[in-house]
């Protein structure tokens, strides 16, 4: 293993990254296998692939490809935050948008509340910091769930509630955040708290969401009916880098800009074709993303003797955001769901799928540790970053935990196809005739093509790409 890592040392820029990245995949893919086994989702295989060829135990990365892959974050995000822009539906939104923002308020709001009160009051940690570590418990990690719900095929009011909140909750996050470095500015500059330092952020912010919006309506009229499939990826994917690039020049969060675009595209557009293809596309760009993060986990900084803030070791900070978050989440879910009297499943559980953290918040702290300076900046990113990686690691193991618990998904075949257990004349039937109806539910359920819609949605644009171009050549959709 050193001499691979020494390899990529001497090589040229070029080979090294495209080494790395094969690295990079090929291991998440070999650790999946791994964590399939464990009954753990995906995402939880990229970031301890990340820790293992980190600095920290085999480090075959070199530092200079992970510091030029930082890019991996904002096309990770504006992948995420575009897809997740179709569950905003208007239809939808009219009938539960209120209850969604009120679950939402209370979950993302409890979290920053208890992580403020444990800092300022019970640690005793500065206020600037103690506010803006508070702002960035409320943001989640909406690819984790996401492909944790891919993953099982969970569905039903449970998923449908927890995406809706996934995705409002990254927004609440940012306009906390931008109050939380108003707080942190004045605390600094001693001057009094102004209320243009909370305004010029939240206008920055209502700023990016109309621009997205734009290029919402740009993307639906270039994508005319008659487009080719595999056009119709290269405009979209040409859109969301660019809006990417625009906001990595002005250091603003592509977030809800890329969010609002999908939202205004799945309202115009009412196609969901796009947003297959991309869930198809996305996934070695997430597995990268994530692996980066995990060799991004510096230990050292956390656990070493002079890691202090205050006199508060960074190792207790770390552990004590870490418990507290997940406590704020799960009360503030609870709270919700009984206030907007949702079913007892979703209440019960819905707080459990809300703990994983880990892009937003990651991109936050790199900002807020760029404002705050100093040794104060880099306790932060690191607290931020280890906390991720835990995160990472529980919090699909949860977030699978909590479909199954709702009933959203289930691994048990007579809760997957019930049937009637008696016969017309009352009789319980055996266990044979039971399994028997059960194979021929099943058959009748089958769609089509045993392969996702994703895949379907991918292989067409291959078949029409080959029929414009002359090529008789058909994949067929039931080939794995």
């Amino acid at each position: 293993m050193q001499d691979i890592a020494h390899t990529l040392e001497q090589v040229s820029q070029g080979s090294a990254v495209i080494i790395s990245v094969s690295l990079m995949l090929f291991l998440g893919f070999l650790m999946t296998r791994v964590t399939k086994l464990l009954k753990l989702p995906n995402v939880t295989a990229y970031i301890v692939t990340g820790i293992l060829i980190g600095p920290f135990v085999l480090d075959l990365i070199p530092q200079r490809v992970v510091a030029g892959m930082d890019f991996l974050s904002d096309i990770a995000l504006a992948f995420i935050a575009f897809g997740t822009g179709q569950y905003f539906r208007l239809s939808v939104l009219r009938k539960n948008g209120a209850k969604t923002l009120l679950i939402t308020v209370a979950e993302a709001l409890t979290a920053s509340a208890l992580i403020f009160v444990l800092c300022l009051w019970i640690l005793r940690l500065p206020l600037g910091f103690s506010a803006v570590l508070a702002s960035l418990a409320a943001a989640t990690a909406p690819a984790s769930t996401m492909m944790t719900i891919r993953q099982t095929g969970a569905k039903g009011d449970f998923v449908d509630t927890l995406l809706q909140v996934v995705a409002l909750d990254d927004a609440v996050g940012l306009l906390a955040y931008s109050v939380a470095i108003a707080v942190a500015n004045a605390a600094m500059e001693g001057n009094g708290f102004q209320i243009m330092d909370v305004l010029r952020p939240f206008f920055i912010n209502v700023g990016v969401v109309l621009l997205g919006g734009a290029l919402g309506l740009v993307l639906k009229l270039l994508i005319r009916q008659k487009r080719t499939t595999d056009n119709r990826l290269i405009i979209a994917l040409a859109l969301l880098f660019a809006f990417c690039g625009v906001c990595s020049l002005l250091d603003i969060s592509p977030l809800l800009g890329c969010m609002s675009m999908g939202m205004v595209y799945a309202n115009l557009a009412e196609d969901d074709r796009l947003f297959k293809q991309l869930n198809y596309f996305s996934p070695p760009i997430l597995l990268l993303f994530f692996v980066r993060s995990g060799v991004n986990f510096d230990l050292n900084a956390l656990v070493h003797p002079a890691g202090t803030l205050g006199s508060v070791p960074l190792i207790t900070v770390g552990v004590l955001y870490f418990l507290v978050r997940i406590a704020g989440k799960y009360a503030g879910a609870f709270l919700g769901c009984a206030a907007v009297k949702k079913d007892k499943k979703v209440r019960n559980w819905l707080g459990l799928a809300l703990i994983p953290q880990a892009g937003v918040a990651i991109g936050l702290a790199a900002l807020g540790a760029r404002t705050l300076g100093g040794e104060t900046g880099k306790a932060l990113e690191t607290i931020i970053l280890a906390s991720s990686v835990l995160y990472e690691l529980v919090g699909p193991g949860c977030a699978k935990l909590s479909l199954y618990l709702s009933g959203s998904y289930s691994t048990k075949l007579e809760e997957i196809v019930p049937v009637d257990e008696t016969t017309e004349t009352g009789e319980k039937k055996t266990d044979v005739e039971l399994l028997i109806e059960r194979i021929q539910e099943i058959q009748r359920q089958l769609p089509e093509h045993d392969i996702s819609e994703e895949e379907q949605e991918f292989t067409r644009a291959a078949e029409e790409w080959y029929e414009n171009n002359g090529m008789r050549r058909r994949w067929p959709l039931n080939r794995r």
